[in-house]
């Protein structure tokens, strides 16, 4: 991909008008124009997401869940571990990205994994599941609190969670979380919202006080020709706590 699918992604980025009656159908007019060329500019915009597959041991004969997954690259990050998965699901509610997904399970061979069109604040596996991953989508998901007890309910005893997204932390984080500057609480959530997209200072204690923290990082990366600033985005790894209610 070059220089002209960068300017498509761009357009429906800063200039395409979002419609749609629902999140759903503003998921798919936000999408349907973009998903063949997603995968190669959200790689340059989109950090840490290897390193939150890498930092995941899924499970012999386990399910995972990834909600939000889009186009299924995420997937990917786990090579030859994916053959260790009995199931793996990708959850999105955008059928343009669906079927994208579909090709690439389609074209690798992997029959245990399946791309299902769905709600993740109410989707829930047959079983449970025993690893969730949110890959940059809980920034669009509107009611993302439900989608992370949607989460937690579908968990199995044990099961974890992983999340990297964007944010902007509270004014007053805890001690030991990185403190960001008027400028980027400002900045980054006023610039984003124009695709729908809302990084939160809610996400990391959210996180934390529902999951006991297995890993927890906070990084800023560069975006593709704004070269002078760089968005915050954390990766999460928590481990459902043995107290906690199952579906």
């Amino acid at each position: 991909m070059g220089f002209l699918s960068d300017l498509r992604i761009l357009y429906h980025l800063t200039m395409k008008p979002i419609r749609g009656k629902d999140h759903a159908s503003r998921m798919e007019n936000f999408y349907s124009g973009q998903a063949d060329a997603y995968d190669d500019f959200r790689k340059r915009l989109l950090k840490g997401r290897e390193e939150l597959w890498a930092a995941i041991d899924p499970p012999e004969g386990g399910t995972w869940v990834d909600l939000g997954g889009g186009t299924g690259a995420n997937i990917e990050f786990l090579g030859e571990r994916t053959k260790l998965l009995d199931r793996i699901q990708v959850v999105d509610l955008s059928p343009s990205l669906l079927e994208v997904a579909e090709r690439r399970f389609h074209d690798r061979g992997w029959t245990n994994a399946s791309a299902i069109e769905a709600d993740a604040t109410i989707y829930q596996p047959e079983g449970g599941a025993d690893v969730v991953t949110f890959s940059y989508s809980l920034t669009m998901i509107p009611d993302w609190f439900g989608a992370i007890e949607n989460a937690l309910a579908m968990l199995k005893p044990g099961g974890v969670i992983g999340v990297v997204d964007f944010f902007v932390s509270r004014k007053h984080p805890p001690s030991n979380h990185k403190r960001h500057s008027w400028f980027t609480r400002t900045f980054w959530p006023t610039w984003f919202s124009f695709d729908n997209v809302f990084p939160s200072p809610d996400h990391v204690p959210f996180l934390h006080r529902h999951f006991d923290p297995i890993v927890f990082e906070e990084h800023r990366a560069k975006v593709p020709y704004m070269p002078l600033i760089r968005v915050p985005y954390y990766l999460f790894v928590g481990r459902k706590p043995d107290n906690a209610a199952s579906s």
